[in-house]
């Protein structure tokens, strides 16, 4: 009895031992000086994607899992990209239409979102409104806070006077721009939730940012 209580005693202490080395060896750094790796196995959450570009404010996003959708497919299982330098852009807000016309290949589509209030024509600052009428691509941000964007010269000398004699800040910052920046790769917002702007996947915009320079005719129909 006393060999076997004897035993037992000796296995205790090599267990206890053999405890606390798991313990002491999990916090040990590795060999390259980092910490080990940590045992979770929850997938950690999306991170935003920076963007630094002075842009207006950011429309208010709706929750996640509620108003997002996955973008209409990887860029090689979309659309073919453009080959030629974009030489017009046309847009149809009542269909939620852009077409971009290259200089050498086919026409291309793309589905867009508009202002949070589509119809109609912009006016006023905060209207929600996408302008309607003929522009050009006035800038390129390549640090938008929409993954990237073309600006437009909105407003013009004929929205100003209208604004001016109606009292009221015409409002600018309208682009053609990708998702913000706050939502995961691969998804969009639904519906038409911008400002103003008008909004396409970001594999899309990366595709005509590339193709489209200062200049570029931009009209803008109902």
């Amino acid at each position: 009895m006393r060999r076997l209580a004897k035993l037992f005693s000796l296995l205790a202490i090599a267990f206890l031992f053999g405890a606390a080395w798991l313990v002491w060896q999990k916090d040990l750094p590795l060999p390259d000086g980092r910490p080990a790796a940590p045992t979770a196995t929850t997938a950690p959450a999306a991170t935003a994607r920076p963007g630094f570009g002075i842009e207006s404010a950011a429309p208010e996003l709706p929750d996640a899992g509620e108003g997002y959708a996955p973008a209409r497919g990887a860029p090689t299982a979309a659309l073919p990209a453009l080959v030629s330098p974009v030489e017009r852009i046309l847009i149809e807000k009542g269909a939620r239409r852009m077409t971009v016309y290259q200089k050498e290949g086919p026409a291309m589509t793309y589905r867009i979102a508009l202002g949070r209030t589509p119809e109609g024509t912009k006016t006023r600052q905060g209207d929600g409104r996408t302008p309607e009428g003929v522009f050009k691509v006035d800038r390129l941000n390549d640090k938008s806070r929409f993954h990237l964007s073309l600006g437009l010269d909105y407003p013009q000398m004929k929205h100003r006077e209208a604004a001016r004699k109606a009292g009221v800040d015409p409002g600018g910052d309208i682009m053609i721009h990708g998702q913000p920046n706050e939502i995961a790769q691969g998804f969009r917002v639904k519906g038409d939730w911008t400002e103003g702007c008008i909004a396409i996947d970001d594999h899309e915009i990366e595709d005509i940012f590339a193709m489209t320079r200062i200049g570029t005719e931009v009209e803008i129909r109902p």
